[in-house]
């Protein structure tokens, strides 16, 4: 095979789990008909071939399979059934500091992390400042790793496994931390490394990112693949499984959409008075969202609720109405909806709207965004905090009001 390849065939996982952790001897021999293990199939009878160069999206819901998939092409564990065979040295990101010993420096780590992976010191060492630039950890690298925050594990991590001289690049759930101008470098660095010719298996709930880096997606569900092709095509699959369920647990691992697909919120763009378009307001500023609903095929008038979160997604405000209130045609094709606020009602911070369709009787998702726009309000007199308070005063038996400020 050339380097790269990645076969599987027929292949199956299996992990027994025993109802305690530790038992004595005297349990062991009196309680163990009540010890017997129980075998559990993470993954079952799974088939696939990915070329070199390609890159590929591991997509399902929590418990599908994928990491376990990822593990067993990273050759941490071995098959319970069928066989995976993997071309080509491997580079691994499989979890925030995996491999990093906590009483070691970050330098020390970064030699540790290319000797597991077969490297010598002398060609890390030649590689160290590119390494250490990239992750911004110039202050840190010579403090131990236990002191670093989740953000500084990933960018370690990322660092090393991404300058590694590899063959294929496994990653797993690696942009749920860390600031968006890292995330942007680190997309950057993964294209320059598939431009080269590597080969990419990449797992995520974020379907954007799995969408903008893999032409090709394998869904799972229950261990077994019910999909493998096209990536958008994955992606709706995917969020169809999520539809019936208002709050997917997957959402804490970076989910940011799902629904049926029924209707679809293709665009959410907010503008100032004028119709520009605008990421930065004055507060008391006045705003107008706009939203293209993209509608697949004709349907009852969905509810639609907007709601207003803070950056670390503290709800702040929401605003529910129903489309057959606005006379919703429900034609295929595509709707448009203009939401007015007269003056942005926040003092200042970084703020992000969401956007869901649902069906008012059913309570059905036909679509939910979570990030659908994001914007930053600045304070424009001497107001603080969220949330503007508009009121007025007076002294108390006088009827003359002074707007508050």
């Amino acid at each position: 095979m050339k380097p790269g390849t990645i076969v599987a065939e027929g292949l199956s996982r299996r992990f027994r789990v025993y109802p305690k952790r530790h038992v004595t001897l005297k349990e062991a021999i009196v309680r163990r008909r009540d010890l017997r293990p129980t075998d559990i199939w993470a993954l079952r009878d799974v088939s696939f071939q990915v070329e070199p160069g390609e890159a590929v999206g591991l997509m399902g819901r929590n418990g599908s399979g994928k990491t376990t998939l990822l593990r067993l092409v990273a050759g941490i564990f071995g098959p319970s059934g069928g066989s995976i065979a993997v071309a080509g040295d491997v580079g691994a990101l499989l979890g925030i500091g995996a491999g990093f010993h906590p009483d070691f420096t970050g330098r020390e780590n970064v030699y540790l992390n290319g000797a597991i992976h077969g490297l010598s010191r002398r060609y890390v060492r030649e590689r160290m400042d590119e390494i250490v630039t990239f992750s911004e950890l110039d202050r840190f690298i010579d403090l131990p790793v236990r002191t670093y925050s989740a953000g500084m594990f990933m960018r370690l991590g990322f660092a090393v496994a991404t300058h590694l001289d590899a063959d294929v690049l496994l990653l797993d759930e690696v942009f749920t931390v860390g600031d968006e101008a890292f995330q942007r470098k680190c997309f950057g660095k993964i294209f320059e490394f598939k431009s080269r010719g590597g080969t990419i298996v990449f797992v995520s709930h974020a379907a954007s990112s799995v969408e903008s880096l893999c032409e090709r997606a394998i869904l799972l569900r229950a261990g077994g693949v019910v999909y493998d092709g096209e990536t958008h095509e994955a992606i709706a699959a995917y969020h169809r499984m999520l539809a019936e369920e208002e709050d997917p647990e997957e959402r804490k691992a970076g989910l940011q959409e799902w629904g049926t697909g029924e209707a679809r919120i293709a665009e959410v763009r907010l503008e100032d008075e004028d119709g520009a378009e605008r990421r930065q307001y004055l507060s008391g500023e006045p705003m107008v969202v706009r939203l293209k609903l993209a509608v697949e095929s004709a349907t009852a008038p969905p509810r639609l609720m907007l709601t207003l979160r803070e950056a670390n997604g503290g709800l702040v405000g929401s605003a529910v109405s129903d489309l057959s209130e606005l006379g919703w045609e429900g034609n295929p094709g595509e709707q448009r909806l203009i939401y007015q606020l007269p003056r942005v009602p926040l003092a200042e911070g970084r703020f992000q709207f969401g956007a869901a369709l649902t069906d008012p009787r059913t309570g059905r998702v036909l679509h939910h965004v979570e990030r659908a726009a994001e914007f930053v309000v600045v304070p424009s007199d001497a107001v603080r905090g969220t949330i503007r308070l508009d009121g007025s005063w007076r002294l108390a038996g006088s009827e003359s009001e002074v707007p508050a400020r």
